[in-house]
Order: structure tokens, then sequence, then C-alpha cells
């Protein structure tokens, strides 16, 4: 993976869709649900203290992104709608899970797409 592809320069909040649309420095841009993105929650509390890949976990219910904060230049971290929000989101690992046809689509809910850590 080149550098570009691995530096997020847009999150857009697309609230009626309930996604966001995210840009890599490459020009790449794909919409992520947001029940997606929190299954992909990398949290410890949701993938397991001693998880050496992460697992996508489905929602137990429909989530929102009720806000969306930096940390440093290499991820985010989103408070959902049902509370969570401890997990940090790099953005290689968004790039690795993107939902877009070309990058392989719902495929990457399988877990030998899972990404290591």
């Amino acid at each position: 993976m080149t550098t570009a592809a691995k530096i997020l320069t847009e999150v857009r909040r697309l609230p009626a869709e309930n996604k966001l649309r995210l840009t890599w420095a490459d020009g790449h841009s794909a919409d992520f649900d947001a029940a997606y993105l929190r299954g992909w929650c990398p949290c410890a509390a949701c993938q397991g203290h001693a998880a050496l890949t992460l697992q996508y976990h489905p929602p137990a219910a429909n989530v929102r992104v009720e806000n969306i904060e930096p940390v440093g230049r290499y991820a985010f971290s989103v408070l959902w709608s049902d509370g969570h929000g401890t997990g940090i989101y790099r953005y290689d690992f968004l790039r690795d899970i993107c939902p877009c046809s070309a990058c392989g689509g719902a495929s990457q809910l399988d877990i030998a797409r899972a990404r290591k850590l």
C-alpha cells in the first residue's frame, strides 16, 4: 500500500444515509455504513484483550455516529449512539476494510480478510 493510501484527507458525515464518506490522499473515496464501522471497532472491549486479528462483530442494534475526533495524524475515534467510544480507527486499517467494490466489497466481512494487529 502506498503512503498516500494510508493518509486520510477527509471524513464527511452523511447523516441521511447513516454513513461516513472517507477520502484518502491518493484520491480513493468510499462510503462506510455506520453499522459496518461499529462492527469493526478495534478496541479491546470489542475485540478482546489478547486478539491477534480483528474480527467483524455486528452491532446488537442500529447505531449512528454522534461525534468524530481526530487522534494524532493517523486515526480518529467515534462516539456511537449506543454510548461506545473507545475504538481508535487507524487510517491504514480503514483502508484495509474499505467496503467499496474496487477494494473487495462485502467480502471484507470474511474472517480471512481480518487485518492482523
